[in-house]
């Protein structure tokens, strides 16, 4: 069966847990916290985009989107993360195809544009750059990256939903 892309389904909550916390097990940069914010962004009614790669039956890879806020009040936007792919299966293309499939999901519902955090070398080849109008606090800019759709990038402060602040 090949890897499908889909919503995800309330009995795939636990493993989407599990998968987030073993893709983040062993990864530098972070706090170990995603599977908790993932869970506290649902929790809220702010998990705007849940999708699960599922392959032979199996949760493969998540990714979660939540609507932002920006400091200027400009609605629209949101912000993508996390993302993870089982460690078994990374660097297999799951983690794009699920970038891709959350970009065209977003595209579809009229969003202004997307934010994240993350490697500016391997989100650049979906489209985010670093922009200097709109910040992120308390990063080196090159890491908080943007990409609009249908409006220009306004300029302004990002906040992310407190679900990030999420510690267990």
């Amino acid at each position: 069966m090949p890897l499908t892309v889909r919503q995800e389904s309330p009995s795939d909550i636990p493993a989407i847990h599990a998968l987030i916390k073993a893709a983040f097990l062993n990864a530098p940069h972070t706090a170990h916290t995603e599977h908790f914010i993932v869970d506290a962004l649902r929790e809220a009614g702010a998990l705007a985009i849940s999708l699960v790669a599922e392959d032979d039956g199996g949760i493969v890879g998540h990714v979660a989107v939540s609507p932002i806020s920006i400091s200027n009040g400009v609605a629209g936007w949101y912000g993508l993360g996390p993302i993870a792919v089982s460690p078994d299966r990374q660097r297999q293309g799951i983690g794009s195809k699920l970038m891709r499939s959350a970009l065209q999901d977003l595209e579809g519902r009229g969003a202004s544009g997307c934010v994240l955090v993350g490697d500016p070398a391997y989100y650049s080849k979906f489209g985010f750059k670093h922009q200097d109008s709109l910040t992120y606090p308390d990063l080196p800019p090159e890491y908080f990256q943007v990409i609009a759709f249908s409006h220009p990038v306004p300029p302004g402060i990002a906040i992310f939903h407190r679900a990030f602040d999420a510690k267990g």
